[in-house]
């Protein structure tokens, strides 16, 4: 077998390099113990590197953490922001939004973790609720470009950008752990609630347009076939009643609603 060769005779690493790799340390042993949790000693045992190296790159864990959460923030903030660019329809936008954080997650859960946890008051790094505020700034544009085109008004976008944007974000959190069903089911359902409401909730939820349409059209013969039905069953009563009968007293509140889809 290979023996390793010396430490004189290895490739040694670039500043930039270093620092990369620590950042990379620090992000994975930040994900798992938090910040306090971690300290310098681990950052360069994992490193193979003595603990002032460390101290001159980043002057402690704090000012590694610091970077950490920066570039997660940053990262996310992005995703998210060019996801709202990229779609077409309003809807679209909000998929795209919903899928672009679940991809994140999925693929950066380090740097979820890292986020999702309270920044060391030390750090001078945002919060998790600074970056949903950011994002929400975002959301709020584009559901004021909305609004303002149905007639609503628009000083009411922030508050919905907020609601948006939480619902979203608890729901990464708790599929952080769960990771069922695949991220793009769970961003077809939160849509779904957050585009149609609990008294519009569309059964079979999907992100496809193409297979909505299909569902659309399915409930509409769906509905005419049930409406067909009773008014048949309708004609039939009305034929089977004795002509001294009293008449059906009407609905309280007009037709009875069918399910709403």
């Amino acid at each position: 077998m290979t023996e390793p060769a010396p430490r004189s005779r290895r490739k040694r690493m670039t500043g930039k390099e270093r620092r990369e790799q620590l950042l990379e340390i620090g992000r994975t042993l930040f994900a798992e113990r938090g910040l306090d949790g971690t300290s310098v000693e681990e950052i360069a045992a994992a490193a193979g590197v003595s603990k002032p190296v460390v101290y001159e790159h980043f002057g402690g864990k704090e000012g590694l953490y610091a970077v950490v959460v920066d570039r997660e923030f940053e990262r996310l903030l992005r995703l998210v922001a060019d996801a709202l660019m990229a779609g077409t329809h309003y809807r679209q936008k909000l998929e795209k939004a919903a899928l672009a954080l679940l991809e994140y997650i999925e693929e950066s859960s380090d740097g979820f973790r890292i986020l999702v946890r309270d920044s060391h008051g030390g750090t001078g790094t945002g919060s998790f609720a600074s970056l949903l505020s950011e994002i929400a700034s975002q959301v709020e544009h584009v559901l004021a470009k909305e609004f303002d085109r149905h007639g609503y008004d628009d000083k009411h976008a922030p508050m919905y950008a907020q609601m948006l944007v939480g619902m979203v974000a608890l729901t990464g959190q708790w599929w952080l752990d769960v990771r069922k069903p695949k991220r793009e089911e769970v961003a077809a359902h939160v849509v779904n609630l957050a585009w149609n409401g609990l008294s519009g909730l569309e059964p079979r939820p999907t992100l496809d347009p193409r297979r909505r349409h299909k569902e659309r059209e399915r409930l509409k013969r769906l509905r005419e076939k049930e409406a067909a039905k009773a008014e048949k069953a309708q004609r039939k009563a009305r034929r089977d009643q004795p002509a001294d009968a009293p008449a059906p007293a009407d609905h309280p509140f007009g037709t009875a609603p069918g399910p709403s889809y």
